[in-house]
């Protein structure tokens, strides 16, 4: 998988259009499922509007689970595409909600940076009601553009969670299209306007402890936007800087990563 190609090319088009955000730009989804390499113990299907979004929760073998952790994907695949994440996730004991929004995998309709926020608090709220999670520590884990809306949900639910955990993530929508077109950088910062940014979200998290992981060498989103959101968060956060290329933090660092979230 090289993340890189989801971007390349792709933001051009923001420049022919002053006003249009391009969210269509922004999301790769595929709807071809892989076999799980986990046992998934429940699949959740929410209606919103016309559609459906779609999300799988696999449960650690111990029985007596305590910790949950709502996981956003990046902008290809679906929620089987990142099992390279999740799995660990799930073998360290954690229960791990998986989810595709709109258009990816098993879930219908199209994502738009608007649907993707408003889907996920809505299928948040429904899944806290649920006993097996809502009477657990809850944690939500954003990988690459899933930071956008792993931010954005946490700043408006922070008292409801005990930590959030950003993988690789992009600064907003706007700063990924800018690096992604620099001939047309300023063009871009100056006529399109994220809905919602990680950059700024990470701002409001008040306590809530947050944990960054950032590739040196990511070839996909840059070094220093993932600094710049650990940067700007003022509560009690985490730096891991991970090997590798674009999320191969779990690949690489994984017992680091792991011991952090543990650390929330």
């Amino acid at each position: 998988m090289k993340p890189s190609s989801i971007f390349t090319l792709l933001f051009l088009f923001v420049a022919l259009f002053s006003k249009a955000q391009s969210d269509d730009r922004f999301y790769q989804p595929n709807k071809t499922m892989k076999p799980f390499e986990m046992k998934i113990s429940d699949s959740v299907k929410f209606p919103v509007e016309e559609n459906i979004v779609t999300a799988f929760i696999a449960k650690p073998k111990e029985k007596d689970n305590k910790k949950t952790i709502f996981y956003f994907h990046g902008a290809a695949g679906n929620v089987t595409t990142y099992q390279f994440m999740t799995k660990p996730l799930v073998d360290a004991g954690y229960q791990v909600v998986m989810i595709d929004l709109r258009g990816y995998g098993l879930s219908t309709g199209k994502p738009t940076h608007r649907n993707v926020a408003e889907d996920g608090q809505k299928f948040f709220d429904e899944l806290m009601k649920r006993p097996d999670i809502k009477n657990t520590k809850v944690y939500i884990y954003g990988a690459s553009l899933g930071t956008q809306v792993s931010a954005h949900l946490a700043k408006d639910n922070a008292s409801k969670l005990s930590g959030l955990i950003l993988d690789c993530p992009m600064a907003s929508f706007t700063d990924i299209a800018a690096h992604f077109a620099p001939q047309y950088r300023d063009f871009i910062l100056q006529s399109m306007v994220s809905p919602y940014a990680a950059k700024e979200d990470v701002k409001s998290l008040g306590k809530l402890p947050l944990l960054v992981v950032q590739a040196k060498d990511d070839k996909t989103v840059p070094y220093e936007q993932g600094k710049l959101v650990f940067d700007n968060a003022t509560g009690t956060k985490f730096f891991i800087e991970s090997k590798g290329d674009h999320l191969e933090g779990m690949i690489n660092n994984k017992e680091e990563i792991l011991k952090a979230i543990d650390r929330l």
